[in-house]
């Protein structure tokens, strides 16, 4: 009851709450509609304005350049972990702080500004928000059946122990959605499910963006390492290997890292042999998977071996002390046994295996490409498509920016994940009126996360096509011989500031190569470690945070959420770049980088 404060408020305070938030929520979207109309009506009032230069370095000091270029995600974090402002109010605040650098600090048009702000709430609504949509709906529909009980349940008869639950979901089966969808599923789903087997809904939520680490780069079916090849031209098979070499260790150590992160040391050795299972079976999976298979099914074959590993493993083996999800002992408490028929469990189950067949079918290239032929629409963004260049030494030669809104409506992986949750409401007894209106109480529901997402992905938009990006890139590509440490950090800086490992490497990906070839290390090695330190950034990505704060109900913490990872986060990026800084120089780490 004490984390609903709504639920013990006054009917005044209510009110005026919501009449705030409901406020709010009218100027963001008047603010989004007016900035739209300004930039489409500048275009076009003014359409031989040409191209407008990025400079990285306007105030003729780059480290004054610099300090201004981080100022929007200073605010962003700062307002979220200091002021624990709320989120959208948080991201807001950004907002207008990256459009006050961009303009008066680094002379963007205002016509530029505004529009490369409006793409980004778009893009934050379509396809973040409408993968983050039909994952809580689905959730919401297990509920509501009493689905979610029986899951529950069922785990609890794999194993009482909550290190050892918290380590077959939040790590296991949250690589598993990583590798199918990606975004913020595995975040979403499996903070719903902590919570069910009573882990506290804050804690929920930062272990589970703890454990989403060591699969993210080859998430949502290898599209950030596609990507990565994209700008960079290198040869994918290398980047999946080099990668995966890196991010062994990361492998190895996450599951020990969240377990004593929520146990304690003591506690964390106690399940040790447990934890070892599940390391080096996603290890030595992930490993072989992107070394001799490619990139597609990798995060998806490591998870799935992990799970079966897991399963197979506590048959035999038990802990001698076993701790319930409050951290207490309850060695010898008799525990109720739930004994379910195999029927039972498997519509307990139903639901979450209909998501993943759906979405890995979804995923298909060949059936993929099909759909998106006959359905995906691009839309030149007026006013911004190829309106600015990305200068030197950035890119090799003043490079236009296309700016490409696609409406990929079904090929979407959040399309197919509301159809897998239609089909398994359906399979689950609910009958389309009701499904009509529990998937309209649940966008209702998530309504501040839109918002939310949406002002931070217009941060973010501003940020690359101002250059903001860059000038923080080309800061830390000034440490010369420790680059590949820093240059790691780069990659852990883009995602954090976008939320996407994918985002990441296409803004940072052909700097990390150009450095490289400049200082004399491999370029396969940094483009890979762009993608390697970005995966630590996820856990701090304000739309993880949002959408883990969301999925466990505990919207308006994103700042203690926040301050749970955030030192994790730098320390596991930090240990990246020690990774990286050996495969550049010291023998026989060298000899790992994949030629």
């Amino acid at each position: 009851m004490g984390s609903n404060p709504s639920s013990s408020s006054p009917a005044a305070p209510q009110s005026a709450g919501k009449s705030v938030t409901g406020s709010s929520i009218v100027i963001f979207i008047a603010g989004i509609l007016v900035a739209a109309i300004a930039a489409i009506h500048l275009f076009k009032t003014n359409p031989s304005a040409g191209l407008w230069s990025q400079g990285y370095d306007p105030m003729g000091h780059w480290w004054i350049s610099t300090t201004f270029a981080a100022l929007p995600i200073v605010v962003l974090l700062g307002a979220m972990a200091v002021l624990r402002i709320k989120a959208h109010f948080a991201a807001c605040a950004g907002l207008l702080t990256a459009l006050a650098v961009a303009m008066l600090a680094f002379h963007m048009p205002l016509r530029l500004g505004l529009t490369a702000a409006t793409y980004g709430a778009g893009y934050g609504l379509f396809p973040i928000c409408w993968v983050i949509l039909p994952v809580i709906f689905l959730y919401d529909l297990t509920v509501k059946t009493g689905a979610f009980v029986t899951l529950q349940e069922s785990l609890t008869n794999i194993t009482d122990d909550s290190r050892l639950q918290l380590l077959l979901i939040a790590f296991a089966l949250g690589a598993f959605f990583e590798g199918t969808s990606g975004f913020g599923t595995p975040v979403a789903v499996c903070g719903a499910i902590l919570i069910s087997l009573g882990f506290r809904p804050l804690q929920a939520a930062g272990l589970s963006l703890l454990a989403n680490t060591a699969p993210v780069a080859f998430g949502g079916l290898g599209i950030p390492i596609v990507a990565l090849h994209g700008v960079t031209g290198l040869d994918l098979l290398l980047l999946s290997k080099t990668i995966s070499v890196i991010l062994v260790l990361f492998c190895l150590i996450v599951p020990f890292w969240v377990v004593w992160v929520y146990a304690g040391f003591r506690a964390m050795l106690e399940v040790w042999p447990a934890i070892l299972v599940a390391s080096l079976t996603f290890a030595t999976a992930q490993l072989l998977m992107a070394t001799f298979f490619g990139l597609t099914l990798v995060a998806i074959v490591a998870s799935t071996s992990t799970i079966f590993a897991l399963v197979v493993f506590l048959r035999f083996w038990k802990p001698k002390r076993v701790l319930n999800a409050l951290n207490q002992d309850i060695t010898g408490h008799q525990r109720k046994r739930f004994d379910h028929s195999t029927a039972k469990v498997f519509k307990a189950w139903m639901p979450w295996l209909v998501l993943s067949a759906v979405v890995f079918v979804w995923g298909i290239p060949q059936l993929s490409h099909l759909l998106d032929t006959a359905s995906t629409l691009r839309f030149n963004v007026a006013g911004l498509h190829n309106f600015i260049q990305r200068m030197p030494p950035v890119v090799a030669k003043p490079t236009a920016e296309p700016a490409v809104f696609t409406l990929n409506w079904l090929t979407a992986t959040g399309t197919g994940i509301l159809v897998a949750a239609i089909i398994a409401g359906l399979l689950m007894g609910l009958g389309p009126v009701t499904l009509f209106k529990c998937f309209f109480r649940t966008l209702f529901n998530i309504r501040f996360a839109v918002i939310t997402i949406a002002a931070m992905m217009a941060i973010g938009y501003v940020t690359r096509f101002c250059g903001l990006d860059a000038t923080l890139g080309l800061a830390f590509a000034r440490t010369g011989s420790l680059y590949p440490f820093f240059g790691s950090l780069i990659g852990w800086l883009g995602v954090a500031s976008t939320g996407s490992d994918t985002s990441s490497n296409v803004l940072f990906g052909s700097l990390q190569v150009m450095t490289a070839r400049q200082i004399g290390v491999s370029p396969v090695l940094m483009a890979s470690a762009n993608s390697a330190g970005g995966v630590m950034g996820k856990m701090i990505a304000a739309p993880s945070i949002v959408v883990a704060s969301t999925a466990t109900r505990a919207y308006g913490q994103e700042g203690t959420i926040l301050r749970y990872v955030f030192l994790h986060s730098v320390a596991l990026a930090a240990l990246v770049g020690v990774v990286v800084y050996l495969m550049a120089y010291v023998p026989p780490f060298t000899s790992l980088v994949a030629r």
